[in-house]
């Protein structure tokens, strides 16, 4: 008999999450609820049938108790991430100003984890209540946990302080998902936050993984901080026969015809003139860093190419001059006595003929 309403209490357990894993499944899209469901909803039949028919088989009404406190702490799990996944799905990233969007990512994703952290540190703690000898020695436990909570907290000060680093940069807005930053001279994107942890997807797609802590002790730069409209520039070093205005009105020319410039800036400057070259800065802008990268070499190969087809003596080149039938000078006798570098006494008359040479 035991046996019947055993197998009758979990096949409708089991019939039961599948009615509501069919409706979840309509609103939110999302199935991580499903086999947690189906394991917490069994153990929970099987719990209560063995409380209306007693059996005296203590250990494995033990092991069922905690089997069903792992089950009900993953169903937990499954639930907040599902609410997330809900969350996020209608807050969306891909568009043009997408800095609040991401900035509620990185929030929710954080705080998602750290909650999963006290769901499973809280079953960790009812199973332990489970058992008579834990429950037994939660006076001593109690009246040293100062001491081992010291002892904790100087053991693992690096480990709380990405902790709470991670909780401030969740908060503080100074880094979030998808953020373009510069760090220890690497360019990449905000790829993962975690508690502990950043995650920086490289441009060359290796991977940056630095202490949370980090973005709160050392400068880094951010290039999304605001938006993620930025300014680049083209730098060439050209010979002094360059025409800068018709270069301007060339460079002009190009970035309308191109689709990575945003339209907002587009200057052409000599800013420096020295020696044999003058330096000449194109100032462009972009709607992003990826897009700003490719119209600066966009730029640069252009305004070279220009250059080579159609002023040609332009590009830079060094200057050199042949002198002949040049005289040697002779000293006058001004030179002779010069009291300033030649005086009277002997050593002045030998710096004098070494100077002037034989007569």
């Amino acid at each position: 008999m035991l046996f019947v309403v055993l197998g009758c209490s979990v096949a409708f357990a089991l019939l039961a999450v599948e009615v509501i894993h069919r409706l979840v499944r309509r609103f939110t899209h999302s199935g991580r609820m499903y086999r947690p469901g189906q394991l917490f909803g069994a153990l929970l039949a099987a719990q209560i049938s063995l409380s209306v028919y007693p059996v005296d088989a203590p250990i494995a009404l033990h092991a069922l108790g905690i089997a069903l406190i792992c089950a009900g702490a993953w169903l937990l799990s499954a639930f907040i991430s599902t609410l997330v996944d809900v969350s996020l799905s209608r807050i969306r990233t891909d568009v043009t100003d997408n800095r609040h969007a991401r900035r509620v990512h990185t929030q929710i994703t954080l705080v998602r984890r750290l909650v999963l952290v006290v769901i499973g540190v809280l079953a960790v703690g009812a199973i332990l209540m489970t058992f008579p000898g834990a429950r037994a020695v939660g006076s001593t436990v109690l009246a040293s946990a100062a001491v081992i909570g010291a002892v904790a907290a100087f053991s693992a000060q690096s480990l709380l302080g990405n902790l709470i680093s991670g909780l401030q940069i969740a908060f503080s807005d100074a880094v979030r998902l998808d953020d373009v930053v510069v760090v220890e001279g690497e360019w990449g994107r905000v790829e993962d936050i975690t508690l502990t942890y950043v995650v920086l997807h490289l441009w060359d797609d290796r991977r940056l993984v630095l202490p949370t802590s980090y973005f709160l002790k050392t400068p880094f730069e951010n290039w999304t901080r605001t938006q993620s409209a930025l300014l680049g520039t083209v730098e060439l070093d050209l010979d002094w026969t360059v025409p800068v205005e018709a270069m301007r009105q060339e460079m002009r020319s190009m970035l309308e015809g191109s689709d990575l410039w945003d339209g907002r800036v587009s200057v052409l400057q000599v800013t420096a003139a020295t020696q044999g070259f003058v330096r000449l800065r194109a100032l462009v802008s972009a709607a992003d860093a990826g897009k700003l990268w490719d119209l600066r070499c966009l730029v640069r190969e252009h305004l070279v190419d220009w250059v080579q087809r159609h002023h040609n003596g332009a590009l830079p080149q060094v200057r050199t001059r042949a002198v002949t039938g040049t005289k040697r000078l002779q000293p006058t006798s001004d030179q002779h006595t010069d009291a300033r570098v030649f005086g009277e006494s002997l050593d002045g008359a030998q710096r004098e003929q070494a100077f002037a040479g034989p007569k």
